[in-house]
């Protein structure tokens, strides 16, 4: 099955991690969570779910995995200004690698450059500055681009993204 990296720091949507990563694992996906530092615990900011990474973004390529996974909250927001986490989303992109992403997960996106001519949601906050980049921005609860990036606008929208995630996932 896939080996996916989840980008993630504090601050992360609870739920946006743990409803979809239970599901991948249940599917027999290979999560591994990559934070500024391997073994750092990791906390939700609805204080419900605590992650303890498993990778260093230091520590691993593009290369090694075949999606990459970005929940929303506050984390996308405080990962796109570290530029390792920029660099590896970026070329994880031209890679080719299957990009999923919820809610403010897209920020990350945005400021790796990789949005111009696709089709995409996100939070309803973020979904002008989509279009900003070039974006086909479409106000629904999926939205998948050529099988490549799915992504979803918020919490309510978990099964849809969880389903379609897993379709492009086999």
């Amino acid at each position: 099955m896939s080996k996916i990296a989840v980008l993630l720091t504090d601050m992360f949507e609870d739920v946006e991690y743990t409803d979809p990563a239970k599901q991948f694992k249940e599917e027999g996906h290979d999560l591994t969570v990559i934070s500024d530092k391997a073994n750092k615990e990791i906390k939700g900011k609805q204080g419900q779910a605590t992650v303890t990474s498993d990778k260093a973004i230091d520590e691993v390529k593009p290369e090694e995995f075949d999606a990459v996974f970005i929940p929303g909250g506050f984390s996308p927001d405080q990962l796109r200004a570290d530029d390792r986490f920029v660099s590896f989303v970026k070329e994880s992109d031209y890679l080719n690698k299957k990009m999923l992403v919820i809610c403010h997960g897209p920020q990350l996106l945005i400021t790796a450059g990789v949005l111009p001519g696709r089709r995409i949601t996100g939070y309803k906050s973020i979904q002008r500055d989509l279009e900003y980049t070039g974006a086909v921005v479409f106000d629904r609860e999926v939205v998948s681009c050529r099988d490549q990036l799915i992504s979803s606008r918020n919490p309510d929208d978990i099964p849809a993204f969880i389903k379609k995630s897993l379709s492009v996932l086999k």
